[in-house]
């Protein structure tokens, strides 16, 4: 096919046109909306590098799934923010906990709306590490029974799926077991099967005051220069039971996005991280680019490269953008 027989621009000179053989096909229904909650009533703290979110105590938190439950969106992730803070993060699996209070009050005015929570001790634990330490190492195994823990917690509260972001070994396995020995097989693990250490992480350590006391988080995030490593990282994760599996971040993993989507045949779901966000934010307050365009392009590439699923917090502003 070549010019002068084949003129591609002959498709593109209306927007009849482009929309007519348009590829791809961005949708409401693909976006989850992201919320922090924190304890205390009407507080509502601005997360700086975050323009538009918040810190959300539990009734703000509320008012915020109601709008996205407005719009369309037909799920949210929770994450949440303690009061206090340990070495092993039990404010996590507690059952008045921050996201289980949160959970049970959008359940109790959304039953509807698809409530994720995500399960880690990050937030929790006061060295901001994702797992037990020891001295200055995170202990794998001795973290599988809190994280099962805190997902059976979030269950009980009425959380629709949990979503392990931790990294450790085995910890599907260990949470879909201890939810179908309590009688919840039917709720669904989303795994973040492919994460990697980014630093595009940033503004979201800021919103979830988790930020690591020391070191990094390279023992168990996935070093961002590996790709078969992804690959193995998701097959275990099916094979332990995991429901949908996640690639986080999505804009510097496209490829890693596609190849998951080309070698498996779950949900595959992408996490639209807050540097990323962070980054068109600051881009567009300066005059630099389009902010709806930019995001839209985004959200669009994300979706080509194979995400049946897009965790953003643009997700409200694109769900603006879409419905007609």
């Amino acid at each position: 096919m070549l010019f002068p027989d084949y003129r591609p621009r002959r498709m593109r000179q209306s927007e009849a046109f482009r929309r007519m053989v348009r590829e791809t096909h961005l949708r409401v229904d693909d976006l989850i909306l992201p919320l922090f909650a924190i304890h205390g009533k009407d507080v509502k703290n601005p997360i700086p590098s975050m323009p538009g979110h918040f810190q959300l105590s539990v009734n703000h938190v509320v008012k915020a799934a109601e709008e996205a439950f407005k719009l369309g969106i037909p799920g949210v992730i929770l994450f949440g923010i303690p009061p206090k803070k340990d070495a092993l993060g039990t404010q996590a699996y507690a059952k008045d906990g921050i996201v289980q209070k949160a959970v049970r009050a959008i359940k109790d005015k959304l039953p509807d709306l698809a409530v994720i929570t995500d399960v880690c001790l990050c937030e929790y634990t006061d060295h901001g590490h994702c797992g037990v330490v020891e001295g200055h190492t995170i202990d794998n195994d001795a973290t599988l029974d809190l994280l099962a823990r805190t997902a059976l917690s979030h269950v009980k509260a009425g959380a629709d799926m949990v979503a392990p972001s931790d990294m450790m070994d085995g910890r599907v396995t260990e949470i879909r077991n201890a939810l179908d020995e309590a009688d919840f097989s039917h709720i669904p693990i989303m795994s973040y099967a492919a994460k990697y250490c980014s630093a595009f992480y940033g503004p979201f350590r800021e919103a979830a005051d988790s930020a690591p006391k020391f070191g990094d988080r390279r023992s168990y995030q996935m070093d961002p220069a590996n790709s078969l490593e992804a690959i193995r990282e998701v097959a275990m994760d099916v094979e332990e039971g995991a429901d949908i599996i996640m690639v986080k971040p999505a804009m510097p993993y496209l490829d890693i996005i596609c190849r998951v989507r080309e070698e498996f045949d779950l949900p595959v779901a992408a996490y639209n991280v807050s540097g990323e966000f962070a980054m068109v934010k600051a881009a567009a307050e300066r005059g630099w680019l389009d902010e709806k365009r930019t995001m839209m392009e985004m959200l669009t590439a994300i979706k080509r490269a194979g995400a049946d699923i897009i965790i953003t917090y643009f997700a409200m502003d694109a769900a603006k953008e879409i419905k007609p």
